[in-house]
């Protein structure tokens, strides 16, 4: 007799991370999974619906993050919970308390609270390398790791206030481990790329659009920290079925100059019309991802999720 699907619930399903999460954990065949949405029937949740497996072992449930009843329903019978959601900004933020802040940690305590309350068994949540490494006191040129957290007064003081709401959000996340006991792990991805599995496009995939746009003639040379969505998924994985999980866990593959990220893309497609000035930066400093590593984590080469995410740009329309 084949043994019962094992139910957990992702939250924002819809998203970049979470819609490769939600294919990895159907293509196990032993998961059954419940995804928050906010509008079930919305088009731009049609591609979780023609995942393999999806028509007998995913449910997408209406939920709202700040709706503490909608959360709950939604988690109770969860073995683990995986909280993907956040509010990104699109622009500028004219109350970001409101509108960032708030939200991403009053969603994550009602998620937490939930789950403590349906007794799942552990919770993973998504942070950001920006609840990392927005630290002026950790010490130059020392790779960024999982003792660093961003300096709150800073992000406030720069209006950096996605970052602060993750760092927010990723403190409430284990104080309310320490006050309940509840089993709480945390990654903290860098900058994610690779192929979308819809055509709304999010924040860091327009990065890497706009320079095969050629958007602008001149673009900072920063040292950028990147990860492929797909390790992402398979690190979220990781810390929910490794037992000896615990604490938070940086998430990132490889650092690289903007320039030479342009030449490995120049190298697959030479047409497209690139930044041809590059404004050298103050150094950024890289992030160690070696705690993750430990737990079993690879990573795919900067080439492959390069050109996968180019072919999926092209294949959505969003390139010629």
């Amino acid at each position: 007799m084949e043994a019962a699907a094992k139910s957990v619930c992702v939250t924002g399903a819809g998203g970049f991370v979470a819609s490769w999460l939600v294919k990895l954990l159907l293509s196990r065949g032993h998961y059954t999974v419940r995804g928050t949405v906010r509008d079930p029937g919305a088009s731009k949740n049609a591609h979780l619906k023609v995942l393999e497996g999806a028509e007998k072992r995913l449910q997408l449930l209406k939920a709202d993050l700040l709706d503490y009843n909608s959360v709950a329903s939604a988690v109770s019978g969860c073995v683990g919970v995986f909280h993907v959601a956040s509010p990104v900004p699109s622009g500028r933020s004219s109350n970001p308390e409101v509108e960032v802040i708030g939200p991403a940690v009053t969603g994550t305590a009602n998620v937490l609270k939930a789950c403590y309350e349906a007794k799942v068994g552990r919770v993973v949540v998504v942070s950001s390398i920006s609840a990392v490494s927005n630290n002026p006191n950790w010490p130059k040129g020392k790779a960024f790791d999982e003792d660093s957290w961003s300096d709150e007064e800073y992000c406030r003081k720069n209006e950096d206030w996605y970052n602060l709401s993750k760092t927010l959000a990723e403190r409430e996340a284990f104080a309310y481990a320490g006050k309940t006991g509840l089993d709480i792990v945390t990654i903290c991805p860098s900058l994610v790329l690779g192929p979308l599995m819809q055509s709304t496009i999010n924040a860091s995939s327009k990065i890497l659009l706009n320079y095969l746009k050629g958007d602008r003639d001149t673009v900072e040379n920063k040292l950028r920290n990147i990860v492929d969505v797909r390790d992402v998924a398979d690190a979220l994985l990781l810390a929910y079925e490794k037992p000896e999980a615990s604490g938070r866990y940086i998430c990132s593959s490889h650092p690289i100059k903007v320039s030479d990220m342009i030449n490995i893309l120049k190298n697959l497609y030479p047409t497209y019309p690139y930044p041809k000035n590059f404004m050298e930066v103050e150094e950024n400093t890289v992030n160690n991802s070696e705690k993750l590593q430990k737990l079993g984590w690879t990573f795919r080469p900067i080439e492959e999720t390069l050109r996968d995410s180019v072919e999926s740009y092209k294949a959505f329309g969003l390139l010629n």
